[in-house]
């Protein structure tokens, strides 16, 4: 009865009020995009993942695929 629509009400007060989905954070930080395909990647992205794109999907190299990624 009302013990419990007051326990409801307590803890919709400290519920939070917004969602802590990072998905918006992640489509800021995709910044390495493939000139072929225009597939967007990571910032944090190494490499080696970028190598491999380039070769198993389009047949070519890092540096086609990627022109502007700079080796950290």
């Amino acid at each position: 009865g009302a013990k419990a629509q007051q326990k409801r009400e307590r803890a919709g007060k400290n519920a939070p009020k917004e969602g802590k989905s990072s998905l918006k954070i992640n489509e800021q930080a995709k910044n390495i995009q493939c000139s072929v395909c225009k597939q967007t990647f990571l910032i944090t992205t190494r490499q080696p993942a970028l190598e491999e794109h380039a070769s198993n999907r389009h047949s070519k190299t890092l540096e086609v695929c990627f022109p502007t990624f700079v080796k950290a």
